[in-house]
């Protein structure tokens, strides 16, 4: 048998639907594994029976990553969420003693498949993806923002108050307390309206300029990034669909057309 006829079986049988929900399964056991292994009372009890299962699911992973592997060749990298699956595997089969013992914490990224294992979680990620690049020009004008803003609190208020606004790093970490509003009005704004009754001026219109609208930025973008995914994946799913009826009218002329012959022989 040709190597490309056992590549193709290989391939057929890992891509198989009851492959991937065994794959899907595993996952989900590894997960709870992992969050079981942190508690003290349960390794005393069942650490060794959970070491087998851990490594039983890494067994799994490490067969079907290199099932994959010989079945695509060259093609497995072409694939980003291939790539993702090899890498969170190979840093759990990397050695984890000595320096690279931190590596052991890491186990818990083959959790992270489940991402891959699910088309409705990839398009969130693809939908993420796409948005960077808009989000970049969201992110640099918040920068910005944030700079000018900082620069004003820092001389305006950073002689009374050095631990919030006493330097431009100190003024931007408070600052974006405020815009997550997270204590920002007892907090940090009330305290400064006590000595500058006028304060109100500068951060109500900080709050509004970051928290309100260039936050709702950076939500529309993610939330039209996710609509042309999903845009994507129903006119591929049309376009599979159309193919499929295609080859399906045409095995039906195929099946006319071998009857007329049969009828004239």
């Amino acid at each position: 048998m040709a190597i490309a006829d056992i590549r193709a079986r290989i391939g057929a049988v890992v891509m198989h639907p009851v492959a991937q929900r065994i794959v899907f399964a595993a996952i989900v056991v590894n997960a709870v594994v992992l969050g079981l292994e942190t508690a003290p009372s349960v390794m005393a009890r069942y650490g060794p029976v959970l070491r087998i299962v851990d490594i039983a699911c890494l067994a799994l992973f490490t067969v079907e990553i290199a099932a994959k592997l010989f079945a695509l060749g060259p093609r497995f990298f072409r694939d980003g969420w291939n790539v993702f699956d090899f890498a969170v595997v190979a840093v759990s089969l990397a050695p984890q003693s000595g320096t690279l013992s931190v590596l052991r914490a890491l186990r818990v990224l083959r959790v992270l498949r489940l991402v891959s294992a699910l088309p409705q979680m990839r398009r969130v990620v693809e939908g993420l993806l796409d948005a960077l690049p808009g989000m970049g020009t969201v992110f640099l004008l918040m920068s910005l923002i944030f700079y000018v803003a900082s620069v004003v609190a820092t001389t305006l208020f950073g002689a009374d108050f050095p631990e919030w606004f006493g330097t431009i790093g100190a003024s931007g970490y408070t600052l974006f307390q405020i815009m997550t509003l997270e204590s920002w009005s007892m907090g940090v704004v009330r305290p400064v309206m006590a000595m500058y009754p006028w304060a109100w001026a500068f951060f109500i219109p900080f709050i509004l300029a970051t928290t309100f609208a260039v936050a709702n930025l950076v939500v529309g973008l993610i939330v039209n990034s996710m609509q042309d995914v999903v845009e994507e994946d129903e006119a591929a799913s049309d376009e599979r669909h159309e193919i499929r009826d295609l080859i399906r009218a045409m095995d039906e002329r195929l099946a006319r057309i071998e009857e007329r012959l049969d009828r004239e022989r």
